[in-house]
Order: C-alpha cells, then sequence, then structure tokens
C-alpha cells in the first residue's frame, strides 16, 4: 500500500504537497487515502478541480469532448451522477439483487454465466418468486427473463436450470430461462470433452442485472461466494428506461437463438431458428451470421438516435436535457437537473465478430495523453498481444495494474489440473513484468496484486484520470477480463461511464482506494517467493492453452 500510494498520488498535481504533510505528522497511507476526497476538497477550490460539477452545476465538455469518439461505435446515453451509485461490498450487491426483485413491476432480467444452488441463490430465486406471484395475483405483467450459459449452466445434477424449474413450471407464461451455446464448441470435440473443460471454448458471461428501469452492472457472477467474499465491482444505475431497453434487446437477441429450459428440464431451439448452434455443415458460419446480423441489427437501432456531443454544442459551458435532446441524445434525468454523465453501453462477441468493446478498449489506451493515469484490474490477468502491445508500447498513459495473487484466485488450492490455473497466471505475470522492464516502462507502468486474508478477487474494468484531474472522470466496469477468452471466445458486455458529477467522482475514487488498499506491488523478490515457484509442465503448456482462459 505505501509504494502504491506514494506512487499513484505523486503523478496527481500538488498532491506530493498531501503526502509531506501527511509524513510530517506520522499519518499513515491508509489514513491519507481513506480521507482523500475530504482533504481534496478542503484544500482545492471546485474551480481547481476540472472533473468536478462547479457548484452551478455547469459543465465542463473538455470531459464530454476527449471521450466523444466512442459515439462512433456504441449508442450514448445521458443521465445525471446522482442515478449512479457504487456499491463496495458483495453484501450489498446481493442485497441490491433481492431489494429490487421485490420492487420489480414490469420487468426482471437476469444475465449471466450461472446461477447457483445453494441457500442464498435460492432466497433470491425465491424473491423473484414472490415477485412474479404477487403480479400475478394484482393483474400486473411483470415478465422474467434470464439468460445463462448451457454449460455451465448445465454442470452437475443440481445446477442453474434445477434451481429455476419451479418458478418455470409456476409461471410458464411470465419466466423463460435460455441458455447460450457457442457454436465453437461442436463435432468430436463436443462430445468427448467432459463438463467444465467443455466450458473453455466460450461462454455467455455477460453479467446484466435489470429490474424494471433499474440496472446493475458488475462482474460478478450469482453464485454464493459472490455475495460473500469474493470481491467484484457493482455499479446500479437507476431510472434509466433507454439504457435498460438497449440491453434488454441484446439480451432477448441472443436468447432468440438459444435453447429454451422446458418445464420438465428439457431443452429446445425457437420454432423458428434457421441454424444450429452446433450441428450442421459449414462449421456453424450459418448461425454465427444469424446472431452477428440480429445483434448488430439491434445496437444499429440505438445508435440511430444516440449522437454524441456535437462541436457546436461541446463548445457551450453549460447544457440542458432540450440541448441535449435536439442532437439527439437520449437521456434519462429528472425534471430540474442536467445531464452530467454519458453512459456508452459496450458488447464483445467475439464468434460472431462483434468487437465494440475491443474497438473501444484498444483506443482508449492508444489514444491517453501522457499525463493520464489509468487504474486497471482484472481478476484472471491475460492480456491479449494486442492489449499489451497497446500498453507497454504505443501508450503514454501511466497504468497500475491491479490483479489476484496466487492465494486470491479462485482456483487457488483446487485439486487436479484446476490447481495449477494460478501458476498459470503467475507465469503470464511474470512475462508481462519482463516485457514492461526490458522495454524500459518500469517507471510509467507498474503491477500490483490484491491479497485479503479469506478472500478472493474477481473484479474487473478501469479508472481513469485526466492530466489536472484529481478524481476520475471515467470508469469501464462489466464482464471483460482484457484477456484473450474475453475478446475471442465468450459473450462480454460493459458501460463506459464518463462523469462530471463530483459525488460519483468520489466514489469511484474511493472504490479503487478500497480496491487497491488490499494489493502489494510486483518487484523481483515477488517471483522469487517459494509460493511463486512453477512447476516446469506449466511454463510448456501455458503458452499453448493460454488462448482458452
Amino acid at each position: 500500500m505505501m509504494l502504491l500510494g506514494r506512487r499513484f498520488l505523486r503523478r496527481l498535481p500538488n498532491i506530493g504537497v498531501m503526502l509531506s504533510i501527511a509524513a510530517t505528522r506520522n499519518q499513515s497511507m491508509e489514513e491519507l487515502a481513506t480521507n482523500l476526497p475530504r482533504t481534496i476538497d478542503s484544500k482545492f477550490s471546485q474551480s481547481n478541480i476540472r472533473g468536478s460539477s462547479p457548484g452551478n452545476n455547469s459543465i465542463d465538455f473538455n470531459v464530454f469532448k476527449h471521450f466523444q469518439w466512442i459515439g462512433d461505435v456504441t449508442p450514448c446515453f445521458g443521465v445525471h451522477g446522482s442515478q449512479i451509485q457504487v456499491l463496495n461490498d458483495p453484501n450489498e450487491f446481493y442485497d441490491a439483487l433481492k431489494k429490487l426483485s421485490k420492487s420489480s413491476k414490469s420487468r426482471i432480467l437476469l444475465a449471466s454465466l450461472y446461477l447457483g444452488n445453494g441457500k442464498l441463490e435460492q432466497e433470491l430465486v425465491d424473491c423473484i418468486y414472490d415477485a412474479t406471484k404477487a403480479s400475478e395475483e394484482a393483474g400486473g405483467d411483470l415478465r422474467v427473463k434470464f439468460l445463462f450459459d448451457y454449460m455451465r449452466g448445465s454442470r452437475g445434477k443440481r445446477n442453474t436450470r434445477t434451481i429455476l424449474l419451479p418458478l418455470l413450471k409456476d409461471f410458464e407464461q411470465r419466466v423463460s430461462v435460455a441458455l447460450y451455446h457457442t457454436p465453437d464448441l461442436r463435432g468430436l470435440v463436443k462430445r468427448i470433452l467432459p463438463e467444465r473443460y467443455n466450458e473453455t471454448f466460450g461462454v455467455a458471461h455477460m453479467k446484466i442485472y435489470l429490474f424494471d428501469d433499474t440496472i446493475v452492472m458488475s462482474g460478478a457472477n450469482l453464485s454464493e461466494s459472490y455475495f460473500t467474499d469474493r470481491q467484484d465491482r457493482y455499479i446500479i444505475i437507476r431510472s434509466s428506461r433507454a439504457l435498460a431497453d438497449f440491453f434488454e434487446e441484446v439480451v432477448t437477441a441472443v436468447s432468440s437463438l438459444s435453447f429454451q429450459l422446458q418445464p420438465d428440464d428439457g431443452i429446445r431451439l425457437p420454432d423458428d431458428l434457421q441454424y444450429h448452434p452446433f450441428e450442421g455443415s459449414h462449421n456453424g458460419a450459418l448461425y454465427r451470421q444469424q446472431m452477428k446480423r440480429l445483434v448488430e441489427e439491434t445496437i444499429s437501432c440505438h445508435r440511430d438516435y444516440d449522437v454524441c456531443i456535437s462541436s457546436q454544442v461541446s463548445r457551450q459551458s453549460d447544457v440542458n436535457e432540450q440541448d441535449l435532446d435536439v442532437i439527439g441524445l437520449r437521456s434519462s434525468v429528472a425534471e430540474g437537473q442536467k445531464v452530467d454523465t454519458l453512459i456508452y453501453p459496450l458488447v464483445q462477441m467475439g464468434p460472431f465478430d462483434i468487437r465494440h468493446d475491443e474497438v473501444v478498449t484498444k483506443a482508449l489506451f492508444e489514444k491517453a495523453p501522457s499525463d493520464t493515469t489509468i487504474l486497471l484490474a482484472s481478476g484472471y490477468f491475460n492480456l491479449t498481444t494486442h492489449y499489451m502491445q497497446s500498453i507497454v508500447s504505443s501508450c503514454k498513459a501511466h497504468f497500475d495494474i491491479l490483479t489476484a495473487s496466487p492465494q486470491a484466485n479462485g482456483f487457488f488450492g483446487a485439486s487436479g489440473v484446476s490447481g495449477a490455473v494460478p501458476d498459470a497466471y503467475t507465469y503470464i505475470a511474470k512475462q508481462f513484468f519482463d516485457e514492461v522492464t526490458s522495454a524500459n516502462q518500469s517507471s510509467r507502468i507498474s503491477l500490483f496484486e490484491y491479497l485479503r486474508p479469506g478472500w478472493t478477487v474477481h473484479a474487473k474494468g478501469l479508472w481513469y484520470y485526466l492530466g489536472g484531474h484529481l478524481l476520475p472522470v471515467m470508469t469501464m466496469i462489466g464482464s471483460p477480463n482484457f484477456g484473450y477468452r474475453s475478446v475471442f471466445r465468450d459473450l462480454e458486455a460493459q458501460v463506459v461511464i464518463v462523469t462530471q458529477n463530483n459525488g460519483l467522482q468520489k466514489q469511484l475514487h474511493q472504490e479503487q482506494l478500497q480496491l487497491y488498499g488490499h494489493s502489494n506491488q510486483v518487484t523481483d523478490e515477488t517471483f522469487n517467493q517459494p509460493v511463486r515457484q512453477i512447476p516446469r509442465w506449466v511454463t510448456y503448456v501455458t503458452p499453448i492453452i493460454r488462448n482458452f482462459f
């Protein structure tokens, strides 16, 4: 924590003075980090914090203009920062899911890798059951949609499918459960691969939790560890109907070309589906084309309405709902409030050549100015070659990259081959560390490892600090890990949130402080520890299979 605090704060203007004051008072770095937002408010005027919303709620369009190009790739939605809440704890995430389920009146949509079958998961399903029953009895129109991965959701005798059967049986006209099957797993390989291993070819990995017009974006799955002691990220976006419609339509598009769970635990494809996901000739080419066309048409329908800030409006010092409607940006703000936050949803579906998230992520790295600091987190650190090249060779920004220590990896202590997964990630991290060192970029790029006794980490995303800004002006949050699977094999979704709202910026800043506060900076000595001794066979196998995890 000491190394992180000194290094990160040194990059931000005038923070060195605060660091010196803290040192003379024997104030710990942890205390300084905890009090940083309050210290900033008292030490610097609002006019000096360009990333903050001034008292008159005026908007600094330099920030919006900096990310304006993202609107060429994906739709843009406007909200007020007060509509967004950052959660920091798995228990908060779980409680929010239950509370939102109970209060939903029109729609519940859960898209995730899988749903566990323990006590906590059953309580969540019960909340959805009760809300559906109450709606039916009151003559309401609540509809419930699920999208999970076929392989992961079918693993074992008690699984995602079995826990949802009572809900599906009792409300067959109101509830649907879709199970996505990758077209990359087919033929002889599909027949011989056992459970768990068949998931390496690609899964539905999106984490979208939608309740009426409220969206919970996260990287967390729906199982007990993610509700208790597996740290992830969670952001609630309230009262944004347009954004909720976007995600529902994307999930519905995928679901319409997926298997449908039946009340007797059987599965079948929709009657109007033209091509099978894993059977037939052409290696699934026709199915891939059908999915690509449907999803891209869905996204394009929203892009036709949502246009980013034009150069004319960008020069204004203030903007309101009417101004944004003129340029075509749909927004969801209360009367009297101004749009101070833009949300860009990103979709990545490598098997179908839908690469919006990849395009934006790579460009973010390469467009970042030299006075920018990017904090990037990935629970499974396995950067693609082009992301690695962008960060090490093309990017000028400072990077602090957070990943899991071996002990905080979800596979630590697992039996069989799975137990070697942390070794594989250590090997990949060591390669990256050596690459940074050989490129003489160690002063610009640092690697940190999350280590918290009794906890694992699954957090992913980034925080973006523009030069001259003491708080983050942008974050990315969702399911992608920035690795090979995320780019080429799985279905992923996340959002870019660009904000001028001071309260939201502080929440995001505090979020990263909490995560990085449980980390240690990686050095040469890190890889000399006994726990880092990598079996020789892992060093041979990892380069061959790294694009499967």
